[in-house]
């Protein structure tokens, strides 16, 4: 006589629903796949358009774009379709201390920060990862285009969950890939994080929306920081003071007065005010409170940068020199570089093969392995890590 079969439990996976396309479909194919679904809606901060003094209510004319009150009703009514619960979690305070005030507070530094970046490892992977293992969850999904890939090799074969190793990997649709934004991510939290729609291209992504019949297409995706409104000088003019100093050129001439070096990028050609340009921000001397700036465009071609905070998706540092494909902006196309450590400084440097524009201190650079350490994989789709730009 056979033994009666027991039912497995169903994995269960968060899913953070944005109520956008990717996201929503993303909910649906975890579904078709078996698991135990379960919507969850974020919260961040949005900045206050009226304070009154006597009162604590804060009256925001412009929600945050990740989270507004379209975006939840939205992803409300792809949780009602789907037939799963859905949970909202306030992150506010959490997001604007770990995010907003990093964001402010590295531009008052002369640096040009990348929230998104701290967003996913300190909320997104962070705070939703621990909030859904307490609602017994297995795993959290995100809409992100980006893949993971487990490499079971092992030395001790009795242990195998402590030596299995996920990589990082750029998603099928590498015009949509955000592996970029996900350099900071550990080898706990990629245990728990799933990527449905990493093998999908979006034209592919919204022909499913389209047959699941979800409410979320045509909706405009917004390409600039969630919690900004307009412009990001907009926004600093909001939080940050003017702080007038010094414009000068590379010999040290005075040009002009600028308004406070967190309103200046390198790179920027515009807003700089001054005649007989165009001038290009080539440096800022913080100390000095000097805004440095060239008429000649080739000036901001670097061969070198020096990196800190750098982190490793496998957790561990791999045998240096190595080359890497390295990139120092979302959208900037890979370049060949060399990957060395200074034991005298202890720091990383990359060396690139050809000189690169306006490399920006505060922006985010990320490793991508070249052809020739891959096996099976295509040209720099592995992410082994990444670092802030000093």
């Amino acid at each position: 006589m056979k033994a009666p079969k027991i039912d497995k439990k169903k994995p269960r996976v968060a899913v953070a629903m944005s109520g956008g396309v990717d996201s929503s479909v993303a909910a649906v194919l975890l579904k078709k796949e078996g698991y135990e679904v379960v919507g969850v809606f974020m919260k961040f901060w949005s900045p206050p358009s009226r304070i009154f003094a006597n009162s604590s209510a804060n009256f925001c004319e412009f929600e945050n774009r990740c989270c507004s009150s379209e975006a939840e009703i939205r992803a409300r009514k792809v949780a009602k379709i789907l037939n799963i619960p859905f949970y909202i979690f306030d992150f506010s305070k959490e997001f604007k201390k770990k995010i907003v005030d990093y964001f402010l507070g590295e531009y008052k530094m002369g640096n040009t920060p990348n929230p998104c970046v701290l967003c996913n490892k300190e909320i997104k992977f962070g705070l939703l990862v621990e909030r859904a293992l307490a609602l017994d969850a297995d795993y959290v999904a995100t809409g992100h285009y980006a893949r993971k890939m487990q490499n079971a090799k092992c030395k001790n074969q009795n242990d195998n969950s402590k030596c299995k190793i996920f990589k990082l990997l750029k998603a099928k649709d590498k015009n949509k890939d955000q592996s970029y934004f996900l350099w900071r991510l550990n080898q706990k939290q990629l245990r728990r994080i799933l990527f449905p729609i990493g093998d999908y291209k979006r034209k592919e992504v919204e022909k499913l929306a389209r047959n699941f019949k979800l409410p979320v297409l045509g909706i405009k995706k917004s390409v600039e920081i969630c919690f900004v409104q307009k412009t990001i000088n907009d926004f600093l003019k909001k939080y940050l003071k003017k702080k007038p100093g010094k414009i000068i050129d590379s010999r040290g001439k005075i040009l002009g007065e600028h308004d406070g070096l967190w309103f200046y990028t390198i790179g920027q050609r515009r807003g700089i005010k001054l005649p007989g340009g165009p001038y290009y921000v080539l440096n800022k001397n913080v100390k000095k409170d000097f805004l440095i700036v060239t008429k000649n465009e080739k000036d901001l071609y670097k061969k070198e940068l020096i990196v800190k905070n750098v982190n490793w998706i496998s957790g561990k540092k791999p045998k240096l020199p190595l080359g890497v494909l390295a990139k120092i902006r979302y959208r900037h196309s890979p370049s060949l570089a060399m990957l060395i450590y200074n034991l005298k400084l202890k720091t990383y440097i990359i060396k690139f093969q050809k000189p690169q524009r306006a490399i920006t201190p505060g922006q985010s650079v990320v490793f991508y392995l070249p052809v020739k350490k891959l096996i099976r994989l295509d040209k720099g789709e592995e992410l082994i890590g990444g670092g802030i730009i000093c």
